[in-house]
């Protein structure tokens, strides 16, 4: 199998791009004020339309450890949307997503993601914080050993994303 081509240039991001995943941003402190570890995903349609939306539920005690925002909210897409209609839409994401997340993303046929905060930047803040054992595993390598294309937009407005972090892993 050839090796595909995933990332897209920043000529690639458009102005709605950057809004959707200013709202991802956004709803990342929504987390965090609901006492749930700060991260938030949505899945839009290629019209910009928002399909399905999620915070992080993964803190203990009565979270999953598997309900990353972005996998709850690439779930969501998929019970309302068809696989073809998936292929279209765009994964927005306050943080890279991780190597379970991007799983999600390339197993309901999402076909592209946009993320702020990149993996290496958020275990600069989380540390080795036991409630988010970070991976080293950029999406990009995980989506890069599959058979479907995904493209991959990111990072972007770490700064912005990093404010939602700041003093919740200490």
């Amino acid at each position: 199998m050839a090796t595909l081509n995933i990332e897209e240039t920043s000529e690639d991001v458009s102005m709605l791009d950057m809004d959707l995943l200013r709202q991802s941003i956004a709803a990342s402190y929504e987390a965090r004020q609901r006492g749930r570890h700060p991260f938030a995903a949505l899945v839009a349609d290629e019209n910009g339309n928002v399909i399905a939306a999620a915070g992080n539920n993964s803190m203990p005690p009565e979270g999953d450890p598997t309900q990353h925002a972005e996998l709850a909210a690439a779930a969501a897409a998929a019970r309302v949307r068809t696989p073809e209609q998936l292929a279209r839409c765009t994964l927005y994401t306050s943080a890279e997503p991780c190597c379970m997340c991007a799983g999600a993303v390339y197993w309901t046929g999402i076909g592209r993601v946009v993320y702020a905060l990149s993996e290496h930047s958020l275990l600069g803040l989380t540390g080795d914080h036991p409630e988010n054992p970070t991976f080293s595993l950029p999406c990009r390598e995980v989506f890069e050993r599959g058979q479907r294309k995904v493209k991959v937009a990111g990072p972007m407005l770490e700064e912005e994303a990093a404010r939602a972090h700041a003093g919740f892993w200490k």
